[in-house]
């Protein structure tokens, strides 16, 4: 298995919205109303939205390919594209997802390690995301890559107001 990892830039869009949809949609269905779904990927994942994401100076994207398929995504933060004020020495992993056909293969780790490097290319100390309350293989993904509890947020998905965990790593 050859595991690469790729910039996304404009020419990627459609693929970033495709695999953005599949992804989320995949990880959350279960847990949320099939109209709250609708409204949250249409919202988050219209053509516009990822547009200004992928022009924001602060902000990058990333696919991890397996043999040369995309398996998954990553989107980074930082300075001000951060989704909440985490200071100036901090890097936010906003999304980081791997399509399940692809689950159990590693895919998570590499892309962690590759926020690791870029915090480190820009000179952060700490990288932080959150991470749903209700989501437990995640959150235990996440401690086992070093990361700790260090407070919560809000993530709106439609109506609802869902707890997000923080956890952060220091480097």
């Amino acid at each position: 298995m050859n595991i690469t990892i790729k910039k996304c830039i404009l020419d990627d869009l459609h693929l970033l919205q495709a695999l953005s949809i599949e992804t989320f949609d995949e990880t959350f269905k279960d847990q949320n109303s099939p109209e709250v779904m609708k409204a949250y990927l249409d919202k988050a994942f219209s053509v516009e939205k990822l547009e200004q994401e992928l022009a924001c100076p602060g902000s990058a994207f990333f696919f991890t390919m397996v043999n040369g398929e995309p398996a998954g995504y990553l989107k980074l933060n930082i300075n001000e594209a951060q989704s909440d004020e985490m200071g100036a020495d901090a890097l936010e992993i906003e999304r980081i997802y791997i399509s399940s056909r692809y689950h159990g293969q590693g895919l998570g780790k590499h892309l962690i390690n590759h926020a690791l490097v870029n915090a480190a290319r820009h000179n952060k100390g700490r990288v932080w995301l959150g991470v749903w309350e209700n989501n437990g293989p995640a959150i235990g993904f996440y401690e086992k890559m070093g990361f700790v509890r260090t407070g919560t947020h809000i993530f709106q998905m439609g109506d609802e107001a869902q707890t997000d965990l923080i956890m952060e790593k220091v480097l």
